[in-house]
């Protein structure tokens, strides 16, 4: 629907300059009936200065109802100066014996500079209220959808029950109407909390008619304490000028006019202090009463009165959409003046919301459901037996192979794009390399080592962005994959088998298995992934990369932190002791295998807490510069093409700086370093001589390998295909599982360590190569939502070749980045990934006063009851998770993959039985 506000619209100029304003004075009843004619109608809603900043326009509903809203919403209070002798302006003097104050009628004039001179000089100093500008500006609101929004129903039920009705209500102006129903809310709230401890026993006529004025007073006050903030009001010398601060009104469509405002109903609303529950009246005028400019013929007035403390989705701004919804309706109004009784016209308010949600239902667009999302991704032919899915990702993806790398060039802001995120991609993905080969080097002794996982790293990278079906899925070796090379390697061990020989025929088996995969289409089985299950699986990875930092500062705490005795703490004489007190899992060992010598087994004797110290700030210096880099774009410094710069090298630039702290300018502190080989060795491992069981053994590991590879690659491809980051080149996900299977299995035949596709790194990727725009909810939460992404190979193919290149900087100057700094990356990894995760934000539902919940589009849907259900439901299952990834007990993670999948049908099978499924469709929609 067109804005009022815009040129050409077919508005009514009368109507587009009153708009704005409720200003009200003793008139006649309008000469035109209200009209019944209207097609569809819209919202007007008018906010008091300042209060915009906390009531944002909410989410817009499914479309496809024929209705929408408008918001009037008065931006500042400012000056206004206004003269007696201003032409067009209307005075009446304040009668002594009247109880409704003089209104003066707000129309548009201009006032001379003279007669502005004298308001001035006869202005009363005292009154702070002039002189004073009412600025209005307008915004949309929904109507509200009976069919999906659960609040509305509720509100219904509830305050229909409690509602004030008063039923031709007599009224001259605005004021003495309000008046009159802030009475009889006010007076009946107060009898229903004092009619359960009135009991018997009477008293004195005296002392009854003294508690009766002394509740007269109370209320009395409580009446103009509230129309303090119903009205916007103005006086001087014996001149008043008022209109309704706030109020909800409709723009309605005319067959003969166009768009008008509607002048048969209003809607005011307002928030106090002394008020424990939201109260709601309904007057209807025995004759239309003419209040001013596009309330000509006032029918109806809806009061709606709230507490402060009320979370968004029951402030008085949504209470009175609810009500206003159905006030907007011109046929249902009319039916309202014909009821007799007060029963009666509640059962026609209820059965009108009934009505109302049902039409919404037919008409209204239907979210997109998870699985209907995921059957399109997975939408065609099975003509042939086997690789149906292969043959539909190339064709989907081979017309766009061309425009996959043209794209990187289309204009200098695409450039500058492409070039900072192959910066970013490789940092974010050369750290945990490093890392990664740090923590491969002590499960291995010295078999995995940092050059290893750097060289699979840019093969895998380089071989899968120029293959793969959707390049912006980023390949890495990954936590849970180090600690499969453990086990491998502790079996290697304790049953004298050739370590790589039997890695490479895991590796061999894995591969086929997922070649299998691929070719039975078994991707298709991510058509039952849910957010739930992606976000669950986000979740754990962060807790991982903080673990492991965690892990790692204790590690060096517990080594270098000495006792009171001036001696450190020992632990069986292993640097890793402070890592094992954890188990020995998920940690990146500064202590032990950083240094890659022979000398693990001896501890430091001298105290050199400096050290400690030192690790500690490179962490959190590290966590800090990057999110504060990262967010500068909220800051007001330099120019927004600078802060968006800064936002997209904040991790370099923490790397950098964190190390050139650590290496330069504490270089007296003596920070271990990791090890860097400046060779290595490669052949074919697989040749190697290897028992026939231990080779039938690796088939055994390879089964839950390939299934942790399946899900990994899956859930990250689902995370960058969901439809939030609005790609338009289409999925690939049995062609990303063939590309894996094959060049792991080749890296397998070498002894180098595998990669799949990585959390978080993945939908990073995409973000850098996004353009985002931010929105403000009504709790004020900024949210970043993306408006379109260039889908690109170059980013992938050139940050993993530099990667690759990064072997000739190895030891110098690779070995002078701190560990601490690699943990610190950790974290900041960690945080990010949390960003826009709905499964995080509902934690912190779970600690949030419910008067500061945002207005999110499950808690106008869903009762706080079921989402906190759902919330522990997920947590348990990423309890679970944890409970293997985190055993001390190696062997127990091999059911991790396996745990892993179990999320699938524990969300389809029973979780429903818990929750209802239009609830879980609310909360559980695509990402």
């Amino acid at each position: 629907m067109a804005d009022p506000t815009e040129p050409g619209t077919d508005l009514r100029q009368d109507d587009l300059a009153s708009a704005d304003q409720s200003l009200f004075n003793n008139g006649q009843p309008s000469a035109q009936p209200p009209s019944s004619e209207l097609d569809s109608a819209c919202l007007l809603m008018e906010l008091p200065a300042g209060q915009h900043q906390q009531q944002q326009q909410p989410p817009p509903p499914p479309q496809a109802v024929p209705q929408s809203a408008y918001l009037t919403l008065p931006d500042h209070r400012l000056p206004r100066s206004r003269s007696p002798s201003s032409r067009g302006r209307q005075h009446q003097r304040r009668g002594s014996g009247s109880s409704a104050a003089s209104v003066d009628r707000d129309n548009l004039s201009i006032m001379s500079g003279g007669s502005l001179a004298m308001f001035y000089r006869n202005a009363d100093g005292t009154d702070e209220s002039l002189p004073c500008l009412v600025v209005s500006r307008l915004e949309k609101i929904p109507l509200k959808d009976f069919s999906s929004e659960i609040r509305a129903n509720m509100d219904i039920q509830r305050f229909l029950k409690e509602a004030t009705l008063l039923l031709d209500v007599e009224g001259a102006n605005v004021e003495c109407i309000i008046e009159q129903m802030l009475r009889s809310i006010f007076r009946a709230d107060h009898e229903s909390h004092h009619s359960s401890g009135s009991g018997g026993g009477g008293g004195d006529g005296g002392s009854v008619a003294g508690a009766a004025g002394a509740i007269d007073s109370r209320l009395d006050a409580k009446v103009q304490d509230a129309k303090k903030t119903l009205f916007l009001q103005a006086n001087w010398m014996d001149y008043t000028y008022q209109r309704l601060a706030k109020t909800i009104k409709s723009i309605s469509v005319v067959d003969s006019e166009g768009l008008i405002t509607d002048n048969s109903w209003l809607c005011t609303m307002c928030s106090l202090n002394g008020v424990q529950k939201r109260h709601v009246a309904i007057a209807r005028l025995s004759t239309p009463v003419n209040l001013g400019r596009s309330s000509e013929g006032v029918s109806f007035i809806l009061l709606v009165v709230t507490p402060t403390k009320e979370k968004g989705t029951k402030s008085d701004i949504e209470l009175g959409r609810t009500f206003a919804t159905i006030l907007a309706d011109s046929e249902f109004r009319q039916k309202l003046l014909l009821a007799e009784t007060e029963s009666e016209f509640k059962e026609m308010l209820q059965g009108h919301a009934h009505e109302l949600g049902e039409e919404q239902k037919i008409y209204r667009r239907k979210s997109l459901r998870t699985k209907d999302f995921m059957s399109q991704a997975f939408n065609y032919e099975s003509s042939w037996p086997i690789c149906n899915g292969i043959r539909a990702d190339l064709k989907r993806r081979l017309s766009h192979y061309l425009s996959d790398f043209i794209d990187a060039f289309r204009d200098n802001k695409t450039i500058r794009k492409v070039v900072t995120t192959v910066i970013f991609l490789y940092f974010a993905c050369l750290m945990p390399c490093i890392a990664f080969g740090v923590l491969n080097n002590s499960l291995t002794n010295g078999y995995i080592t940092v050059h290893r996982v750097i060289l699979s790293q840019c093969i895998g990278g380089v071989t899968f962005a120029l293959f793969g079906g959707q390049p912006l899925i980023i390949m890495l070796t990954t936590a849970p994959l180090a600690l499969y090379t453990r086990i491998i390697f502790e079996l290697s061990q304790n049953h004298g088998l050739d370590f790589f020989a039997f890695f490479g025929w895991v590796g061999v088996f894995n591969a086929a298995l997922l070649l299998l995969y691929a070719v039975l289409d078994l991707s298709k089985l991510m058509r039952w992934s849910t957010r739930s299950t992606e976000e669950i699986f986000a979740m754990f990875i962060s807790v991982a990369f903080t673990v492991g930092a965690v892990k790692s500062v204790y590690g060096n705490f517990d080594t270098y932190y000495c006792d009171g005795n001036g001696g450190a703490e020992t632990n069986g004489g292993n640097l890793t002791s402070g890592s094992d007190k954890w188990g020995p899992n998920l940690t990146l060992d500064s202590q032990s295998a950083l240094n890659g010598s022979s000398s693990v087994g001896q501890k430091q004797q001298n105290c050199q807490r400096d050290v400690s110290i030192l690790f500690l700030l490179l962490c959190i210096g590290t966590v800090f510069l990057s999110m504060y880099l990262l967010n500068f774009t909220k800051t007001p410094y330099l120019n927004r093409a600078k802060r968006e710069l800064m936002a997209d090298f904040s991790l370099p630039v923490s790397v950098l700086a964190m190390s050139f702290v650590g290496t330069y300018l504490f270089r007296n502190v003596q920070l271990e370093k990791f090890s860097c080989l400046p060779y290595i060795q490669l052949e074919f491992v697989i040749a190697r001589p290897l028992p026939g069981l231990a080779i039938l053994g690796a088939f055994g590991l390879a089964i839950p390998l390939s299934m942790l590879f399946f899900m990994e690659q899956n859930i990250s491809s689902a995370m960058v295909n969901c439809p939030a980051n609005k790609l338009r080149k289409g999925s690939a996900y049995h062609l990303d599982l063939l590309t894996v299977a094959l060049m792991n299995g080749v890296m397998s035949c070498f002894g180098l360590p595998w990669v799949h596709g990585a959390l978080p790194h993945s939908p990073l990727h995409v973000k850098a190569l996004a353009d985002l725009e931010e929105r403000i909810d009504l709790g004020q939460h900024v949210h970043q939502s993306v408006v379109r992404v260039r889908e690109t190979r170059i980013t992938g193919v050139v940050s993993n070749v530099l990667i690759g290149l990064s072997l000739l900087m190895c030891p110098v100057p690779l070995s002078f980045i701190p560990v601490p700094v690699l943990d610190g990356l950790f974290v900041c990894m960690a945080i990010t990934a949390l960003f826009d995760n709905q499964l995080f934000e509902r934690i912190l539902l779970l600690f949030t006063e419910q008067a500061a919940y945002p207005p999110s589009h499950y808690l106008r849907r869903v009762p706080q009851r079921k989402v906190h259900i759902f919330t522990c439901l997920q947590l348990l299952q990423l309890f679970v998770l944890c409970a293997l990834g985190f055993n001390s007990i190696a062997y127990a993670k091999l059911g991790f993959p396996v745990i892993l999948f179990l999320q699938m049908p524990v969300r389809h099978l029973l979780i429903p039985k818990l929750i209802d499924e239009n609830y879980l469709d609310a909360l559980d929609k695509p990402m």
